[in-house]
């Protein structure tokens, strides 16, 4: 008797694919922030040139993004704008629980609820897109920034940055 092999549909092939990146988010947002908390916490708030002055305020604009972007993915959630102040440890740890609250949301989505249109009306821009775009923007955002702050690490002497490519986690890390 042979087994049945499933070709999964373009839909769910999207909805796992949209899964898949959340938690590969929160994975990578883990991986850096365990690496800078082994590094003096005086050189993640000094001045380098980048878009935002310090490695700290780095994290905290991925933060209050994801935070923005889950508001808008859940509309349920509580969303007050960007208001975080949190020292360097909360921001670690706030930023991690953020991230693993993000993949557990996408996780509980449906394939219909991933490809529903949610309309966005801001200060900056009106658009009305499937949610898969809004979760491909929040982790293509999150990667971006994540690349400036390896960067600034190079710049502080920290020669030792953590692969947190997409394949990475792919292959090894999940």
């Amino acid at each position: 008797m042979s087994a049945i092999i499933e070709i999964p549909t373009a839909e769910k092939s999207l909805a796992y694919a949209m899964k898949n990146f959340a938690d590969y988010n929160h994975w990578a947002n883990c991986t850096l922030v365990n690496w800078l908390r082994t590094k003096p916490a005086e050189l993640l708030e000094n001045e380098l040139k980048s878009s935002f002055s310090t490695i700290k305020l780095t994290l905290i604009h991925i933060l209050e993004t994801q935070r923005y972007w889950y508001s808008i993915l859940n509309p349920a959630s509580e969303y007050s704008g960007q208001d975080f102040d949190g020292d360097l440890q909360a921001t670690f740890d706030t930023l991690i629980a953020q991230s693993e609250e993000l993949a557990a949301y996408v996780e509980s989505l449906s394939t219909a609820e991933i490809q529903r249109d949610t309309l966005v009306v801001s200060q900056w821009f009106e658009c009305n897109f499937p949610n898969f775009e809004y979760i491909m923007h929040v982790v293509n955002h999150t990667t971006y920034h994540r690349g400036q702050i390896i960067t600034m690490g190079r710049n502080l002497g920290f020669t030792d940055a953590p692969m947190t490519d997409y394949n990475f986690y792919n292959v090894m890390a999940k």
